[in-house]
């Protein structure tokens, strides 16, 4: 692709480094915080309310009464199920799935997570002093661990990866992200059918034992795929850029590799890790169902409105300070994982990878650095889930 081709960044997606677009945080910071912008989203071009403020964010997402979630054109690219459901059917079907999240189910995974973290670091020491983390570490950890709660076969894990790389890539054709959601919905349709057939003890199974016709096949096709598209690449991109933070702060870096199993610094750097890198640049966005207002400003019925995420994980009333990087701050109430009816069912299970994998690689790795100049590191801009291409590291 020429430079000339390559595609504008949204406003909705706009970052520098670690930080959110510096036009986000002067939105956030100006006299009309809730704003009118002409601008695309996803995939249409049109007019939408950018929202900033963590209040408003919070405002907007879980008033379900008054901002609806369901509309059919809006993201043709991401799965239907879950995400585009208002009450009540969202009610009923999130209902059935959080007990696969609980903290009881997600605890049993605890071995099996340890227990690839340390394969996938036993290879790295094995090839060498250099790595590509995000390749070799950051990637596969997730990816292998949700597809073993679903019970999809190693070898087609490449291909899901492929698939959701593509299908998140703002700046593909959208002729090509299709295609590439076609191939994800057609292959989970058929892992679907299997699992009704003759379920076995991963989540559709269990599901399908458990319920049976309370879950429609569409409906476990499109938890699927969410899991699939979503419960990976948002916590290989968190375990990435972590890293790059951890390695550009380095006394922080230290703090938490020296810190023991069970130390509160181990779970205050991962709601941190959280807040201030934001990987999910929005939530999704709502239409309002009647006449209203956010922050004072009027919105009408039938317009769109646009909550950004990661400013408003930095919004000053929150605290202050909030731009800096701080293992030691005091959790505060991020909107990472949204808010309200629809916060996402998968945090438990990406807080845990978070709190196993990070520290394990700062104390099996103790010298781990760049490998090249840290304005050299690739991000990944334009794309539904912010991170890197690349993490060159030594150690």
């Amino acid at each position: 692709m020429s430079e000339q081709e390559v595609p504008p960044v949204s406003i909705f997606y706009r970052r520098d480094g670690l930080d959110p677009g510096t036009a986000l945080g002067e939105v956030q910071q100006g006299e009309q915080p809730v704003r009118r912008v002409q601008d695309f989203w996803l995939h249409r071009d049109g007019e939408f309310w950018l929202v900033t403020r963590h209040a408003d964010v919070r405002r907007v997402l879980a008033d379900q009464e008054t901002f609806a979630m369901h509309d059919p054109e809006r993201a043709p690219v991401l799965p239907n199920e879950l995400l585009n459901m208002d009450a009540p059917e969202h009610t009923r079907l999130r209902h059935v799935l959080t007990p696969e999240f609980t903290g009881r189910r997600i605890r049993a995974l605890e071995p099996m997570i340890r227990t690839l973290v340390d394969e996938l670091i036993d290879a790295m020491e094995s090839r060498g002093r250099t790595a590509d983390l995000m390749d070799d570490f950051a990637l596969p950890l997730p990816l292998g661990v949700i597809c073993a709660m679903l019970g999809v076969p190693d070898p087609d894990q490449g291909e899901f990866h492929r698939w959701s790389r593509t299908t998140l890539d703002l700046g593909l054709p959208m002729e090509e992200r299709l295609a590439a959601g076609r191939e994800t919905h057609a292959y989970v349709a058929s892992l679907v059918a299997e699992k009704r057939r003759s379920p076995d003890d991963g989540m559709i199974g269990m599901l399908v034992r458990e319920h049976g016709g309370a879950v429609s096949d569409s409906e476990l096709v499109g938890v699927a795929e969410l899991l699939l598209l979503a419960g990976h690449v948002t916590v290989s991109n968190t375990i990435g850029l972590g890293v790059l933070a951890l390695l550009s702060h380095p006394e922080q870096g230290d703090r938490l590799r020296d810190a023991p199993e069970g130390d509160p610094v181990i779970d205050a750097a991962v709601e941190e890790l959280l807040r201030y890198l934001s990987v999910s640049s929005t939530a999704m966005a709502r239409t309002a169902r009647c006449d209203t207002e956010i922050g004072g400003v009027p919105i009408k019925a039938g317009e769109q409105v646009v909550c950004q995420l990661p400013v408003a994980n930095r919004d000053p009333a929150l605290g202050a300070g909030m731009d800096r990087f701080d293992i030691a701050r005091t959790p505060v109430s991020h909107v990472t994982f949204g808010y309200g009816p629809h916060h996402c069912l998968g945090a438990p299970l990406a807080r845990i990878e978070l709190r196993i994998a990070v520290p394990a690689l700062l104390r099996r790795l103790p010298g781990l650095a760049l490998a090249c100049p840290a304005e050299d590191v690739p991000y990944r801009v334009n794309n539904e889930v912010y991170g890197l291409h690349a993490l060159p590291v030594t150690w």
